[in-house]
């Protein structure tokens, strides 16, 4: 890793450099490396992000979002120091056990984590702020929504079945992903979300949990953040489970007062927002693991299209994009 070594010299002396070692951490479908640097006393994790470089602004999200969850008590890693001219940050090391490591066959185990991850979640959807500043300004908007599902289109239908799939059939699909998107915007119940907060993004430290990957965040449903932790493509949970840990995100949504919709409601936009979620998911699978050439996700493909079924069942809206989908990626 000595490529990677001169990013150090803007945060340590030459003394301290020569003691330093540096391995690479494997990372998730993103353009960002990481880096865990040793010393004789401790680790730090360094980011090499190439977007930050080329930012148009100094408002550069990681940054602001980082120092806005930490002002309101959401557990993020520290910054320790970050240069635009090298595009990397120096942050805190939280350890690398993910809540995906943690999940085990202890019911009440799973329960505890769970709460806490929901009660992290809870207190992120708390926060809020002018509409003009980030992350505040942005939003789950019918076409944010639509890009993912294009990108579905492009990835999962079109680069890798378009064999299977006539125009028409194609042209009906982009219509019920339309529909879906516009069902979904419903600005009186938007609340901050992470984004992408699933198994993976969730670190356990021995100091609790400690949230990863918040750079994206956005207004959108409560349920947004709600879906991608218990409709996880990497975990599958089971449904009383499920079911179990909804009740008590609803439960905390109302004693913040931040939702005024009751719980039927809340069920059935949870069900329309995991289907838009998973589907997204899905997307970037295929990109990853057909176009990019990443064959570890392709096994997260098949548990992702086992929750489809489900959502079709309960919500008719659901039920023409659901079917193409599965008679499209399915094998019979």
């Amino acid at each position: 890793m000595a490529s990677e070594k001169h990013h150090l010299e803007l945060y340590f002396s030459n003394p301290e450099l020569r003691k330093l070692r540096i391995e690479q951490v494997a990372g998730d479908a993103s353009s960002r490396e990481y880096y865990r640097v040793f010393s004789p006393e401790k680790t730090w994790i360094l980011c090499i992000d190439p977007d930050f470089g080329s930012f148009p602004s100094d408002q550069y999200p990681f940054l602001e979002i980082q120092r806005l969850l930490t002002r309101h008590s959401v557990p993020v890693p520290r910054v320790i120091g970050s240069r635009k001219s090298d595009s990397s940050i120096l942050i805190e090391d939280c350890g690398n056990t993910l809540l995906q490591d943690m999940i085990s066959a202890n019911p009440s185990r799973n329960a505890l984590l769970y709460q806490k991850s929901i009660d992290c979640m809870s207190r992120l959807q708390s926060i809020t702020g002018k509409s003009d500043s980030l992350p505040f300004n942005r939003s789950f908007d019918p076409e944010k929504l639509m890009f993912e599902f294009d990108f579905f289109i492009t990835y999962a239908i079109e680069n890798t079945h378009s064999t299977k799939l006539r125009t028409g059939t194609l042209a009906t699909l982009q219509k019920e992903f339309r529909k879906i998107s516009e069902l979904l915007f419903r600005k009186e119940h938007f609340v901050l979300n992470h984004r992408d907060y699933h198994s993976r993004n969730i670190l356990v430290s021995k100091n609790g949990l400690v949230l990863i990957d918040f750079q994206d965040a956005r207004m959108g449903l409560p349920q947004y953040d709600a879906v991608s932790l218990l409709k996880d493509s990497y975990v599958t949970l089971d449904e009383q489970f499920v079911s179990d840990m909804q009740h008590y995100h609803y439960r905390l949504l109302m004693e913040n007062k931040l939702t005024v919709m009751d719980y039927d409601e809340y069920l059935y936009l949870f069900d329309i927002m995991a289907f838009q979620r998973n589907v997204k998911a899905l997307g970037t699978f295929f990109h990853q693991a057909y176009v990019l050439e990443k064959k570890e996700f392709e096994q997260y493909i098949t548990p992702t299209l086992a929750y489809l079924p489900g959502y079709i069942g309960r919500q008719p809206e659901l039920a023409t994009a659901g079917e193409i989908i599965l008679n499209t990626l399915v094998q019979p």
